[in-house]
């Protein structure tokens, strides 16, 4: 009998895309990061520009890269430790995307402009959060006003008795307790710059971008007045270091390594706080959680009764509710809850009474809200299919 063609799982040779397979390849080749420092528009002089830029008699790389038609626009770009060019761009690049002062991922060969990458972080919005917008985290904000806001409102207090203030603080719990709300408060009130970063966002796949992410981050906070960096989910790029003998996570540990000299550069008495948030803190490398580097750690846990009733208060005092609503019975009803959950509940009161075509909610769309987010939610964990995607 053999085996047929259909059985082995694979397309007919006829259907293969060979030349499909070997572009698409051509195609992701890994670029260099670049600066594009000057735009020449089509109507100035390109080899005028090319002879002010390339200074080291490089004419036979500009040979190569200035065999464009002349009505195109070119594009200077400047390679850190390589040399400055005069290139062209790439196929899948518009020239509208392209802007002086951006950095762009160039083709290794040609120089090409082949994608724009995004710029620099540059964070201009305050946070708007107080103290009286949180609920259920009395203890985490006493614990986090005694290390952040007060060195930096009152140094001189440290400076008097000759101790450092801690440098790092690691908040620590299940999602949607606050942590976030809470780091946005201190800077609220400290009057400082708040640098939010998400540990995903320093993961890239050139080399060395995520390290010099982390770098300009410092180099920034330290022209600030006073700044707090906040890196939330940091088990992304501060997992303890392994070696699988693949090299796959090297650049992440490359990442982690410059966040840690970082961390040893500069002055804890300084204008710098460094809070970290994470939902695995038995994940982190212990080289990130030894003292001097993160010297206090905070739980966020889950709010008890009286925090649950407070939380709903909170998120319903912007909303049009009846009065005499018994928040301690609601807050009853959702043993176990977060606060985000809480405030999923608060909105999903608010579509019961849209649906209902009334002007105020209700303690009973309450009731039906806790029924569908807090005990469906409970439900849906303990399917099987939950179960086996997690």
């Amino acid at each position: 009998m053999g085996v047929e063609e259909s059985d082995t799982g694979l397309a007919a040779p006829n259907l293969w895309d060979v030349a499909g397979d070997r572009r698409r390849m051509n195609e992701e080749q890994p670029l260099q990061v670049a600066r594009c420092t000057k735009i020449i528009q089509s109507g100035d002089s390109v080899e005028n520009s090319s002879s002010q830029v390339n200074g080291n008699d490089e004419e036979n790389e500009d040979s190569e890269m200035n065999d464009e038609p002349d009505e195109k626009s070119k594009y200077v770009i400047n390679i850190k430790q390589i040399a400055k060019f005069v290139v062209g761009l790439g196929e899948r690049v518009s020239p509208t995307d392209i802007e002086e002062g951006m950095r762009v991922g160039v083709d290794r060969q040609k120089y090409h402009i082949e994608l724009p990458l995004p710029p620099r972080i540059d964070p201009t919005k305050k946070p708007d959060v107080t103290y009286s917008d949180i609920g259920g985290c009395k203890e985490q904000i006493e614990k986090l006003r005694e290390v952040v806001e007060l060195p930096l409102l009152s140094p001189e207090r440290f400076a008097k008795l000759g101790i450092d203030p801690p440098k790092g603080i690691l908040l620590y719990g299940p999602p949607g307790t606050g942590k976030t709300l809470c780091a946005r408060a201190v800077a609220n009130r400290t009057e400082a710059t708040f640098i939010r970063v998400i540990g995903s966002e320093l993961v890239q796949k050139y080399v060395g971008e995520g390290a010099r992410m982390v770098r300009e981050l410092f180099e920034m906070a330290r022209r600030k007045k006073a700044c707090i960096i906040f890196f939330d989910e940091v088990d992304a790029i501060g997992g303890a270091r392994f070696d699988d003998g693949a090299g796959g996570d090297n650049e992440v540990q490359r990442t982690m390594l410059e966040l840690i000299t970082q961390l040893d550069g500069f002055d804890p008495r300084g204008n710098i706080k460094v809070m970290f948030a994470t939902n695995r803190p038995n994940v982190l490398d212990p080289a990130l959680l030894r003292p001097g580097r993160i010297d206090r750690k905070v739980e966020f846990s889950l709010p008890d009764l009286d925090g649950r009733a407070n939380i709903l208060r909170i998120h319903a005092k912007p909303m049009s509710c009846e009065r005499n609503i018994r928040w301690e019975l609601i807050s009853r009803m959702c043993p176990n809850a977060t606060g985000a959950e809480l405030r999923s509940v608060c909105t999903e009161a608010g579509m019961f009474a849209i649906r209902a075509r009334r002007k105020v909610a209700t303690e009973k769309d309450f009731l039906n809200a806790v029924e569908k987010v807090i005990k469906g939610n409970m439900k849906f964990s303990s399917t099987s299919r939950y179960m086996q995607y997690n």
